[in-house]
């Protein structure tokens, strides 16, 4: 526990009768960025206030950056830096002003020179002066992750950082995101955006309340579909699936149109032996290709998946 910045353990918050988060224990060591994916009402949002000591939780607990969420509540809101799905800023002052004013909230020592380095660092110096009112989205988005960064946390929660943002924008703050990661800084991203998070993340929780899965993407997609390898032919000959699908490594072989897509563990070590195999019984390969499923697949298939309780009632 002690090498990890986020440590949770059956953390839970319930809002009466209604369950928001159900048992949920994680470790989040230190330089990671870490997903927490779901959908809308799966309980992102309260797991994130509740690591930022803004809500207590009903039973369980956390620590952040050696700090008790319970104990520790002021400790914990001085460690992290939050960037909310709507941020609030002042549209009547500048976009100095509104840094400034929240710098001294956060009770940093220079806050001339934090305003001026996140201001240059996010491309804003040059519209200081000028009344956040008038800014896009994009500029407002950067503006508040600038805001959150201001008394240099650790730990960052960005709750849909590119929400709404046009692909440049989203590129910016993605290179940011990126940038951040590289100064050793923990940073925990809830997003809808799944591509995204797959680009991002160096592991992903997908959870409907309580833990559904945690790996990496890369790792989720291999546990839940496996490696499928396409061998696109010239034509395929019947009977070439009953084939493949008899060698003992092979888990699944079907045919789909001109291509033979094949479920297999260690494609690198057992494509091979396929070719082999194939030639053997007169296949004529024009090329062969891996079919990488997509982060979203993983995430439909896990929310879409009865859970435990659902099937018992069943």
């Amino acid at each position: 526990m002690t090498d990890n910045m986020i440590y949770t353990n059956k953390l839970t918050k319930c809002f009466g009768d209604n369950l928001a988060v159900d048992r949920l224990s994680l470790e989040i060591p230190a330089g990671e960025v870490f997903g927490l994916l779901g959908p809308n009402g799966a309980g992102k949002t309260t797991t994130i206030r509740m690591l930022s000591a803004l809500i207590g939780p009903t039973s369980g607990e956390a620590r952040v950056g050696g700090y008790d969420v319970t104990q520790d509540g002021y400790m914990v809101r001085k460690s992290v830096g939050i960037l909310t799905e709507t941020p609030g800023l002042y549209n009547q002052l500048s976009a100095e002003r509104n840094l400034s004013f929240f710098a001294k909230l956060y009770e940093v020592a220079d806050i001339p020179a934090q305003v001026e380095k996140y201001l240059r660092m996010l491309g804003l110096w040059d519209r200081r002066h000028e009344e956040v009112g008038t800014f896009s989205k994009g500029m407002r988005q950067k503006l508040a992750i600038a805001r959150a960064l201001l008394h240099e946390p650790k730990i960052l929660y960005l709750d849909e950082p590119t929400s709404g943002l046009d692909p440049q924008a989203s590129r910016i703050v993605r290179e940011f995101i990126a940038g951040l990661r590289q100064e050793g800084r923990t940073i925990i991203i809830c997003t809808h955006n799944l591509s995204e998070a797959d680009r991002l993340c160096d592991r992903v929780a997908v959870f409907r309340s309580k833990l559904l899965a945690l790996d990496t993407p890369t790792n989720l997609r291999r546990q839940i579909f496996g490696r499928m390898v396409v061998f696109h032919l010239t034509e395929a000959q019947p009977g070439l699936a009953e084939v493949v699908g008899g060698v003992d490594f092979v888990q699944k072989a079907e045919i789909v149109e001109n291509k033979l897509v094949i479920t297999l563990d260690d494609p690198e070590a057992q494509n091979p032996t396929l070719v082999k195999l194939l030639v053997e019984h007169g296949a004529e390969i024009r090329f062969v290709g891996e079919l990488r499923r997509s982060l979203e697949d993983v995430y439909l298939h896990l929310v879409n998946a009865p859970m435990a309780e659902e099937r018992e009632e069943d």
